[in-house]
C-alpha cells in the first residue's frame, strides 16, 4: 500500500488522466454497444418456467409483448357511435404504428368479451412482434400518443404493459442529484474546506461511473436485471462517499500533525485506506455470495453491484491520494491552515511544525462517558427498538408487485384500476394453464377441464380449451376473482396445482402445467427461500471468519453476527410496514400496498451485511488498537467509541441521504432498496454501533477479546491498519509553506 501511494502521489497528475481515460473510454464503448438488460425475473426448474416454455414453442405468434388500451364513459356506454368511431380510428392508426403486429379491438368478432357488463369500460389488446425489452421507448411513447388522443371530456383513455410502463420511469438522476448534494452539505461541515468536500464526491463519482458503464457492457456477456445498474449506482455512491470521507479525515488528521501533504497522503492510505480495502472487500464478499442461489439475472446483480464496489475503493486508494496531493493544503480550512503555520518554529536550522495531538473532546466523549455509565440501561432500550421494528418483517409476504401498485396518478395504474372495476380484479393477472395433450384421452381431459375450473373456488372466469396445430399442446386461460399480488391467488395456483388438476389428469395422460404472474413469481419466492438458509449461512460464516482472522477473538465476530442479522431485521421491517403495509407509500408517491419482491431479501442481505460490516471495522479496529496496548476493555471501548463516532455519524448520514434520495427515482424495486438500505445504516450507526455495540462491550469486559490458545496459535495473522510509518522519499506537491512542507522532527510527531 505505501508503494502504490507514494507512485500515486508522485505522478498525481497521470493517475487523474489515466481514470478520465478510462471512464471515457468506456462511455464511449458503452454508448456504441448500447445496453441489454433483461426484464424477466425467472428460475430455472419450475413450473411455471416450464408453462411458459410450451406457451412460447407452440405458439410462437404469442411470443411478443402485449399491451392494453383502455377507456370508460362516466355518462353513456362504450358502444354509443361517437365513442366508437373515435376509438376505431385511434385502433386503426395504433395498427400502422412501428412493431405493432395486431390490435384486437372490442368492436370486432374476436374481442366481444371486452366490454364491461355495466357497459362503462373497454379495452383493446395491442400486440407486438418483440418482448418488451426489445421494444424501443419512442416505440412505446407513440402507441401512448396516439391512445391519449382520442381522450374527450367524458371518454377517458389509459394504458397498461410492459412496454408502457417504460415510459413512466423517471431518470435516476434527480436522485443521485440530491444524495450528492446533501453529501456535499455534510462533507462541507464536517470538513470546512470546500476543496475537501469536493475530493470524496469526485472520488466516488468517477468510480461509479466507470462501473456504470462497465455494466453496461457486462449486459452483454451475462444476464443483468435491469434495474443493476441503478442499484451498483446507490451502493457505489453510499460507499464510495464514505470510503473516501475515513482516508480524507485520516489525511487531515496527519497535517495537522505537521506532516507534509505527501506523507499525510501517504499514511492515510496505508492506515485507513487498508481498513477501507478490507470493508470494500467484505461488500464485495457478500454480494458475490448471491452467486450460490445460481440464478442467471442475480448472477448479474451480483457481479455488477460488486464491480461497482470493486472500483470505487480502487478509486479511494489511487485517484483520492493523487487529488490530495493536487489540492496540497488546501484539504484543511483556512482556519486550520493558520492555525497550523502559526505552530511553525524557525531557527537557523529551518522551520518546525509542533506537533498539537487532538483529542476527541465535545460530545462525542461525552456520550461514550454516558454509555460506559449505563450500559445495561441502554443497552435494553437499544433492544427494545431494533425487536419493535423488526415486527413486520413476520409478515413479509413474498409475491408480484405489478402496475396496479404504482403511483395513482400514472397511466398504467388508471389503466389498472379501470380493468378491474369493469372486468374484476383478477384480470390483470389471469393464470395460464398449459397442457401436453398426446393421445386422444388426454385431449378429451383436456376439453373437459373449463368445465371443472369454472365450478373451482376463486375462479370467475375460464376459457375454452385451445390446441395448437398438431393437437399436442393445449393452452387454458384461468381469471381469478383476486388481485395477482393477492395471497387468494396464490392459494388459487396450490388450489389448482394439488387439487384440481391432479384429479384431472388421473389415468388420462394429460400433464397441466400452472403458469401466468402469479405463478410465475410464486414459484421464484420459493426458490428464494429453499435457498436463503444456505445463502445467509455462507455470508455470515465468511464475514465472521475475516472478523476472528483480523481481531483474534472469538466474541467480536458473534457480536457481529447479531448485530448484522438484527439491522436486516429491523430494516425488512421498515420496508414491509411502508411497502406491504402501505404505511406512507401513496404519501411518498410509492404507490399503493402490495407484497415484497421475492429477489429483494436476497439483495438486500447481502448488501447490509457488507455495509453492516464497515462500521463494525471502523470502530472495533479503533477499540482493539486501544486494548493491545492498555488492557482496558473499559478503556478500549470508551476510547474507540468516542474518536469513531464523529466520523461514524458523518458517513452515516451521507449514506442515509444518497440511499433515501432513490426513492426519487420513480421505480417501485429501487425505492424499496432505498427505503430498506437507509433504514438499516440508520439503525446501524445510531442504534447498534454507537449504543448497543459499546454497551455490550462494557458489560462483556474482558471476554470480547478471549481467544483459545489453540486457536492463537494456528490462525494466520491479518492487520486491518499497518502502523503509521515515516514516509521518506517523496517529493513536496506545490508550493507548500517552508514550515508545512517540512513537518515535525520524527521524535516528537504523534501518532493518529
Amino acid at each position: 500500500m505505501a508503494a502504490l501511494a507514494r507512485w500515486c502521489i508522485n505522478r498525481r497528475i497521470t493517475v487523474v488522466l489515466l481514470w478520465i481515460a478510462v471512464l471515457v473510454g468506456l462511455t464511449a464503448a458503452a454508448g456504441a454497444a448500447g445496453s441489454a438488460y433483461s426484464k424477466k425475473y425467472e428460475a430455472p426448474g419450475t413450473e411455471s418456467g416450464h408453462a411458459a416454455s410450451l406457451l412460447r414453442e407452440a405458439f410462437p405468434g404469442q411470443a411478443g409483448d402485449s399491451e392494453t388500451i383502455v377507456w370508460h364513459t362516466g355518462h353513456g356506454t362504450v358502444r354509443a357511435a361517437d365513442v366508437e368511431q373515435t376509438m376505431t380510428r385511434a385502433l386503426d392508426h395504433a395498427r400502422r404504428l412501428p412493431g405493432v403486429t395486431s390490435v384486437v379491438s372490442p368492436y370486432g368478432a374476436a374481442g366481444h368479451a371486452q366490454i364491461s357488463r355495466d357497459g362503462h369500460t373497454a379495452y383493446a389488446t395491442v400486440g407486438y412482434g418483440q418482448d418488451a425489452d426489445s421494444i424501443s421507448r419512442s416505440q412505446a411513447q407513440a402507441l401512448v400518443d396516439t391512445a391519449k388522443a382520442a381522450q374527450a371530456p367524458d371518454l377517458r383513455v389509459e394504458l397498461g404493459g410492459q412496454a408502457v410502463g417504460s415510459t413512466e420511469s423517471t431518470s435516476a438522476h434527480l436522485s443521485e442529484v440530491v444524495g450528492v448534494a446533501v453529501a456535499a452539505v455534510v462533507l462541507l461541515v464536517a470538513f470546512g474546506s470546500f476543496a475537501a468536500m469536493l475530493l470524496p464526491i469526485a472520488t466516488a463519482l468517477v468510480g461509479c461511473g466507470t462501473a456504470y458503464m462497465g455494466t453496461v457492457l457486462l449486459g452483454h456477456a451475462m444476464t443483468v436485471a435491469d434495474f443493476a445498474p441503478m442499484l451498483g449506482m446507490l451502493i457505489g455512491l453510499g460507499v464510495g462517499i464514505d470510503y473516501a470521507l475515513f482516508i480524507v479525515t485520516r489525511h487531515r488528521r496527519g497535517l495537522k500533525r505537521g506532516l507534509s501533504v505527501a506523507q499525510a497522503a501517504q499514511e492515510a492510505v496505508t492506515t485507513t485506506g487498508r481498513a477501507v480495502v478490507f470493508a470494500g472487500g467484505t461488500v464485495c464478499t457478500a454480494l458475490l455470495g448471491m452467486l450460490i442461489l445460481r440464478l442467471d439475472f442475480l448472477n448479474g446483480v451480483a457481479v455488477a453491484s460488486a464491480l461497482t464496489v470493486l472500483l470505487t475503493v480502487a478509486a479511494s486508494i489511487t485517484l483520492l491520494p493523487a487529488l490530495l496531493g493536487v489540492i496540497g493544503t488546501r484539504a484543511l480550512s483556512r482556519r486550520e491552515r493558520r492555525a497550523l503555520a502559526a505552530r511553525a518554529v524557525c531557527t537557523d536550522d529551518g522551520c518546525e511544525t509542533v506537533p498539537q495531538p487532538e483529542p476527541p473532546a465535545g460530545l462525542a466523549v461525552r456520550w461514550s462517558a454516558f454509555v460506559e455509565r449505563h450500559p445495561k440501561v441502554l443497552g435494553l432500550l437499544a433492544a427494545v427498538v431494533m425487536a419493535v421494528l423488526a415486527i413486520p418483517t413476520f409478515t413479509l409476504h413474498l409475491g408480484t408487485s405489478d402496475q396496479g401498485n404504482g403511483p395513482a396518478t400514472a397511466t398504467t395504474r388508471q389503466a389498472y384500476d379501470l380493468l378491474a372495476g369493469g372486468f374484476g380484479p383478477g384480470t390483470n393477472g389471469p393464470l395460464t394453464l398449459v397442457a401436453t395433450t398426446d393421445g386422444a384421452a388426454a385431449r378429451v381431459a383436456f376439453d373437459h377441464l373449463p368445465a371443472t375450473l369454472e365450478h373451482t373456488p376463486g375462479v370467475a372466469s375460464v376459457s375454452p380449451a385451445a390446441f395448437d396445430g398438431a393437437g399436442r399442446t393445449g393452452v387454458v386461460t384461468v381469471v381469478p376473482d383476486s388481485a395477482p399480488q393477492s395471497r387468494d391467488t396464490s392459494d388459487l395456483v396450490d388450489r389448482l396445482r394439488h387439487e384440481v388438476l391432479p384429479a384431472a389428469e388421473h389415468d388420462t395422460g394429460l400433464q397441466v402445467y400452472v403458469g401466468g404472474t402469479t405463478a410465475s413469481y410464486d414459484d421464484f419466492a420459493a426458490v428464494v427461500i429453499g435457498k436463503l438458509p444456505l445463502f445467509v449461512g455462507c455470508v455470515v460464516g465468511l464475514g465472521c471468519l475475516l472478523l476472528l482472522l483480523a481481531f483474534r477473538s472469538v466474541g467480536i465476530p458473534l457480536k457481529a453476527a447479531v448485530m448484522n442479522v438484527a439491522a436486516v431485521a429491523s430494516s425488512f421491517g421498515v420496508v414491509t410496514a411502508v411497502f406491504q403495509w402501505g404505511w406512507g407509500s401513496e404519501w411518498m408517491g410509492l404507490g399503493r400496498a402490495g407484497p415484497i419482491e421475492p429477489f429483494l431479501p436476497v439483495i438486500m442481505v447481502s448488501v447490509l451485511f457488507g455495509l453492516s460490516m464497515d462500521y463494525q471495522v471502523f470502530m472495533i479496529s479503533r477499540m482493539y488498537e486501544e486494548w493491545q496496548e492498555t488492557r482496558d476493555n473499559r478503556r478500549a471501548v470508551r476510547i474507540g467509541l468516542a474518536e469513531t463516532s464523529r466520523v461514524i455519524n458523518s458517513a452515516a448520514v451521507i449514506m442515509i441521504a444518497v440511499f433515501a434520495a432513490f426513492v426519487l427515482s420513480g421505480d417501485r424495486v429501487i425505492a424499496m432498496f432505498g427505503v430498506g438500505l437507509a433504514a438499516a445504516v440508520a439503525l446501524d450507526a445510531f442504534v447498534l454501533r454507537t449504543l448497543l455495540v459499546p454497551a455490550l462491550m462494557h458489560l462483556l469486559g474482558a471476554a470480547n477479546w478471549w481467544l483459545p490458545g489453540w486457536l492463537e496459535r494456528r490462525l494466520p495473522r491479518l492487520s486491518i491498519e499497518a502502523p503509521p510509518a515515516e514516509p521518506t522519499g517523496l517529493a513536496v506537491p506545490d508550493a507548500l509553506p517552508a514550515a508545512v512542507a517540512a513537518g515535525p522532527p520524527a521524535a516528537t510527531r504523534v501518532r493518529a
